[in-house]
């Protein structure tokens, strides 16, 4: 009984069903958009770069369009929602501080979006000449997404190492 009793008594947000629900959903969510910009950085910015001008700002313009949906914004916005959540729950563990460094890391790539891309999808969406719209275009996007793939890659591997530690009792991080 005294086992019992010093189970409940020990039981913490650390280890609390709600707070592992968060921390997971945090890292799913940032490991979703950390995915979005690694493609773009690897894949998608490298197919379109083979593009003649008319063609890359159409088919830019089509993604910055499309990818304006709930999906997309359900893992770009929540996985800061969720790691700031997660972050407030875990306050009072030696975890916290892994879970902090990657909202600080998402935030950053959060900020880079709106300072930067954003802008830069807007500037691409007017009128002009193509090449001229490439040119202003291509080279800093490209660059930002990088610093974006980056900075999420990285707040994701924190969340991850915050997971690992989460269940373990009197591991200090």
């Amino acid at each position: 009984m005294t086992h019992t009793t010093h189970t409940r008594t020990t039981t913490t947000a650390r280890t609390a069903p709600t707070g592992t629900t968060v921390l997971i959903a945090a890292t799913i969510t940032t490991g979703l958009s950390a995915g979005v910009f690694y493609i773009f950085a690897c894949a998608v910015m490298p197919a379109l770069a083979r593009s003649d001008d008319r063609t890359y700002v159409e088919v830019m313009r089509n993604i910055n369009t499309v990818i304006q949906n709930p999906v997309f914004f359900l893992s770009f916005m929540g996985a800061p929602l969720l790691t700031g959540w997660s972050a407030w729950q875990l306050r009072r563990t030696p975890r916290a501080r892994w879970v902090q460094a990657a909202l600080l890391s998402y935030a950053l790539v959060f900020l880079v979006t709106m300072a930067f891309n954003i802008p830069l999808n807007n500037a691409l969406a007017a009128n002009g000449a193509p090449s001229a719209l490439r040119a202003r275009f291509e080279g800093p996007w490209v660059a930002w997404n990088v610093v974006r793939a980056l900075g999420s890659t990285l707040a994701l591997g924190l969340l991850a190492r915050a997971l690992t530690l989460h269940g373990r009792p009197g591991r200090s991080a």
